[in-house]
């Protein structure tokens, strides 16, 4: 597609696209981009600045700088927003059109749709999400699968309020140019659904919600309340009517929580915690620093481990004192049909986790499954009851300092040969199914995304960085990471069966090795990834 008004689109034009592709709208992408890119950019420049500080010792602390807005108790967020002050259960999940349909149908108060780590950045995705949003609010997204079963939209006061979360600052569009550059994902994602879908969602009394993943500071906050104070202006939207829930899933934004409410203030609907890309966070920070920040394997990781407690204690008590909601974790399982055993186990494990947030004062929590909403429902109605949230309640006895959140050495568990090769098969099979277009995966009974894979290739790299030993006594290197690779390899490929694709797999080892096996560490695995897809 020609450039327009210094637009250009490189991506296929495929149908209907051309209704989310108007000029107007992007119009709007390259405003924003022309205006705000060059503070991207800072900002992931800072971003690296600040790694290469903790890589040479330094810390991690609460800013000194922003001590004042931490110690002012006058400043409150934004009063809740018409369809989000009940936030006890949502669920999360793409923007395919059956996803759409289920997860508006599914009980849940809210709905994560997502364009970031539950999908994957493939033209189609982005383009065709918006396009399944704006017929959902329209109404016209009713269809019948090519195994003939119906997918219907309840009535409007029976769906979830739809909460778009766009893509992190790191991701760039690579099929959208202004002026010749790569435009930023987040952005686009952002325009895009607020282009179209705001005035939909005012004519049905709630408004353009979202979520904003991956920040590491408020200054990147900061960055987006201006984004949406020039959308609001140009499109003649009320001020304050677009709403943001942050995901703390970053550690150093653990540290910024309250500096990233008040610079959200007027357009603030709470924090996330985002707790599986917080481990991610908490390895991939402090990878280079030693044994005292060296975690358990994956599985072994709870929310009961000092580090986390901490996290999520100092999460809702910020909320509240600033009148922002609280959400909690994801439950990641998927019942199974087959195995009642598993089911009884693993909803055992759910209800405890929802118990416990429910207690600890978070306002509502994540599902990642339609079967788990009534399961969350239960627990947090138990709880609120009639109330809507628990803003009322202050978390007055929380006293989180630094050095709570960097006790890292304090987590209980070991590092295993079951461990390292649950890490290596489930990371393959996501990146296989990520590069093949699908970013919520389903293995071994649970909806894994991109933080999965995240982890699991961190881990490796740090154990191989550390010269760790396994609890049967053997070293972490790269020859046994190889044998383990080809050995799980095989296994996928016996369980798979007809459905294992070759091709999708061998994309998947060479990008496995690539980040998880380099001398250099990469970021963010999805940078390299993005650059193999189409």
């Amino acid at each position: 597609m020609g450039a327009t008004n210094g637009v250009e689109i490189t991506g296929p034009l495929h149908d209907r696209y051309d209704e989310i592709l108007t000029d107007d709208a992007l119009a709007l992408v390259a405003d924003l981009h022309r205006r705000f890119e060059p503070r991207r950019r800072e900002l992931l420049a800072a971003r690296k600045e600040r790694q290469a500080r903790i890589a040479a010792g330094e810390n991690l602390d609460f800013l000194p700088e922003t001590r004042a807005v931490r110690e002012d108790t006058s400043w409150k967020v934004a009063p809740p927003a018409p369809g989000i002050t009940d936030r006890r259960v949502e669920i999360t999940g793409p923007t395919d059109r059956k996803m759409t349909v289920n997860a508006l149908n599914s009980g849940a108060k809210v709905w994560l749709a997502d364009f970031e780590d539950a999908n994957t950045p493939l033209w189609e995705n982005m383009i065709g999400g918006q396009l399944n949003l704006r017929d959902a609010l329209d109404r016209t997204i009713d269809f019948t699968s090519p195994q003939g079963k119906t997918y219907a939209l309840k009535e409007d006061s029976e769906l979830a309020t739809i909460v778009v979360r766009p893509r992190g600052w790191h991701l760039d569009e690579k099929h959208v140019l202004v002026d010749g550059e790569r435009t930023s994902g987040g952005i686009v994602d952002f325009a895009l659904y607020l282009f179209h879908c705001a005035q939909r969602q005012l004519d049905k009394g709630k408004g353009p919600y979202f979520y904003l993943p991956k920040m590491e500071s408020h200054l990147e906050a900061r960055l987006w309340n201006d984004i949406f104070l020039a959308a609001q202006e140009r499109l003649g939207i009320p001020r304050g009517t677009i709403r943001a829930t942050v995901l703390i899933e970053t550690i150093p934004a653990a540290f910024e929580m309250e500096e990233i409410l008040y610079e959200l203030r007027e357009h603030s609907a709470g924090l996330n915690a985002g707790r599986w890309d917080y481990l991610f966070s908490v390895i991939k920070t402090h990878r280079t620093r030693g044994r005292s920040f060296l975690l358990p394997e994956r599985n072994a990781v709870t929310m009961t481990a000092p580090f986390m407690r901490a996290y999520t204690e100092l999460l809702v008590s910020t909320c509240h004192r600033r009148g922002a909601f609280a959400i909690g974790g994801m439950a990641a399982f998927i019942p199974s049909r087959r195995d009642a055993e598993v089911n009884e186990r693993a909803l055992a494990k759910v209800r405890d986790d929802k118990t416990r947030e429910s207690g600890d004062g978070f306002d509502g929590s994540w599902v990642a499954h339609p079967d788990l909403v009534p399961v969350a429902m239960e627990i947090f109605d138990g709880v609120l009851g009639d109330k809507p949230n628990q803003l009322d309640k202050q978390r007055e006895d929380v006293a989180v300092k630094a050095g709570d959140l960097l006790a890292v050495d304090a987590t209980e568990g070991g590092i295993t040969e079951a461990g390292l090769r649950s890490n290596v098969n489930v990371a393959l099979q996501y990146l296989a199914a990520w590069i093949g277009g699908n970013g919520a995966v389903a293995i071994h009974n649970l909806m894994e995304d991109a933080a999965t894979a995240e982890i699991s290739r961190s881990q490796i790299w740090q154990w191989l960085h550390n010269d760790v030993t396994l609890d049967g006594g053997s070293k972490v290197t790269a020859e046994l990471v190889d044998r383990i690779i080809t050995e799980e390899l095989e296994a996928i490929r016996a369980e798979h069966g007809d459905a294992y694709d070759a091709e999708l797999f061998d994309r998947a080892v060479e990008l496995f090795r690539e980040v998880s096996l380099a001398d250099d560490y990469a970021d963010f695995l999805t940078l390299p990834a993005y650059e193999r897809m189409p």
